[in-house]
């Protein structure tokens, strides 16, 4: 499915879609060039999904947690990575254990779109504003956002 997304409000919106969609165990891939609105979409899943606070960016942490959200939810930001065996120095499987997976830059992490519980959001920008080519696993069928 491919949406239009002319400003902030309508990536707010998509993003509280999905939040109302996730499961734990589920992974949001998020993908597109430098820019493109994959931290801004994050945000807004995660406001949705009742975090009030501030949301930095993963870039240098990689992983941020936020327990408190329904569900359970970790931001990971792979730019970093120079390869994907760096995930199980990092820990990641423990991090996503009954949680929802916000993944930016995923191909560098090994990629997650094999997973039937993935979500792939490519985000580009565009003339006017951005668009948004998702596609969703198997246990996607049925609750796309």
């Amino acid at each position: 499915m491919i949406l239009t997304l002319p400003d902030l409000n309508a990536v707010a919106a998509l993003g509280r879609r999905i939040a109302a969609k996730l499961q734990p165990g589920d992974v949001v891939a998020l993908s597109g060039d430098l820019g493109a609105g994959k931290t801004t979409l994050s945000r807004a899943i995660l406001a949705a999904a009742g975090h009030a606070g501030e949301v930095p960016s993963p870039t240098f942490t990689i992983i941020e947690t936020y327990a408190r959200t329904d569900p359970p939810m970790v931001h990971a930001d792979f730019y970093r990575l120079d390869d994907p065996s760096e995930l199980e120095e990092i820990g990641l499987d423990d991090y996503r254990e009954g949680a929802a997976l916000l993944a930016e830059w995923p191909d560098r992490a090994g990629g997650f779109a094999h997973e039937p519980a993935c979500l792939s959001v490519e985000l580009e920008n565009g003339g006017e504003g951005r668009r948004a080519i998702v596609e969703g696993g198997s246990a996607w069928h049925g609750r796309m956002p």
